[in-house]
This record gives structure tokens, C-alpha cells and sequence, in this order.
């Protein structure tokens, strides 16, 4: 039998993920809460809602591993219509007792409105970039989230044909813990 190079990919995806999963989990969490803030791409700034959901692997020296789902949604109440932005991430970082910090690469797919120097319309497309979140829990598992994706838009459109979209939300979030 032989392999695909699709099939070989796919196979050292999922080693290189098995690898940096940590060996002696301490603890996992799972996390979900919603967020309101702003995205930027190209020119325009607009509100976003943001709901988002992860799982946290803790290691016994508190070094954590995240994957995480964060869908922000444009609501249709902005000029340029409605639009969603779903980013995927994993990310490395450092937890305590009340709290983490996690940085890492995030992978966006896109259809929302924008602005350029000289155009507005709609974009949409896939984007590549890095995320960084904190949790902060001040009442048992009820927290504090404040997330920031920062995506590289490129590709062939005439609206924003490469662009930056920086995306910052805030809100609780809450936790469940298994150890």
C-alpha cells in the first residue's frame, strides 16, 4: 500500500500534534463564554460578538496546551451588512490556580464586509495569523476573557487585496474543570 502525499501530511500533522500534547496531564478544562468588542480589516472598524469555546491541557508544572474555537459575528445593524470571522487556534502557555495565558497560531476562515484605501465590498477567504488570550476567574469558574487575533487577509480582492484584521473582544467565560 502506498501513501499520498495528502495522506503523509495528514499522518506528520498528527504525530507533530501528539508530540506537543502534554504526556502527564495534570488537569483539562473546557471553557466557553462570549465576547463583545471590535475587528478591524482594512479601513472600517465594526463591532463584533464573539462567541467562544476551548479545551485546556495543564501539566503539572503548569506549562498549559489550548485549542481553541473563537466565531465572531458581525451584526447586520453596521453599514456593510452582516459578516462572520471563525478563527481555529492552538496555543502554548503558562496557567495558575485563577487563571491562564496562552499565545499561539490561529487559522481564520472569513466572508464580512471591509474597506480599503479606495473600495468597500465583501470579503471573504482564509487567513492566517497568531492569537493571544487571558482568562482571569474572579468567582470560581466564572471569569474574565480578553482575546486578540491578529490574521493576515491576502489574496486576489479588489477591496482589500493584503491587508491586516486585528480583532479584540472582552467578556466572561466559564470553566469546567476534570482532573
Amino acid at each position: 500500500m502506498t501513501m499520498t502525499g495528502r495522506q503523509i501530511l495528514s499522518a506528520t500533522g498528527l504525530a507533530f500534534v501528539l508530540s506537543v500534547v502534554p504526556t502527564q496531564v495534570d488537569a483539562s478544562e473546557l471553557s466557553a463564554g462570549i465576547g463583545l468588542g471590535w475587528i478591524q480589516s482594512g479601513t472600517a472598524t465594526r463591532l463584533a460578538v464573539s462567541p467562544h469555546a476551548g479545551i485546556l491541557w495543564r501539566t503539572k508544572s503548569d506549562i498549559t496546551f489550548h485549542v481553541r474555537d473563537l466565531l465572531s459575528v458581525v451584526p447586520p445593524i453596521q453599514i456593510g451588512g452582516a459578516g462572520v470571522y471563525n478563527s481555529a487556534m492552538v496555543a502554548l502557555g503558562v496557567g495558575w490556580e485563577n487563571g491562564d495565558f496562552s499565545v499561539g497560531p490561529s487559522f481564520a476562515v472569513y466572508y464580512m464586509p471591509a474597506c480599503g484605501s479606495a473600495l468597500c465590498g465583501r470579503i471573504a477567504g482564509m487567513a492566517a495569523g497568531v492569537h493571544a488570550q487571558t482568562n482571569a476567574y474572579v468567582a470560581g469558574p466564572l471569569g474574565v476573557s480578553v482575546s486578540a487575533n491578529v490574521d493576515w487577509i491576502g489574496g486576489s480582492s479588489l477591496v482589500l487585496p493584503g491587508y491586516v484584521s486585528v480583532l479584540v473582544v472582552a467578556g466572561p467565560v466559564l470553566r469546567w474543570s476534570v482532573k
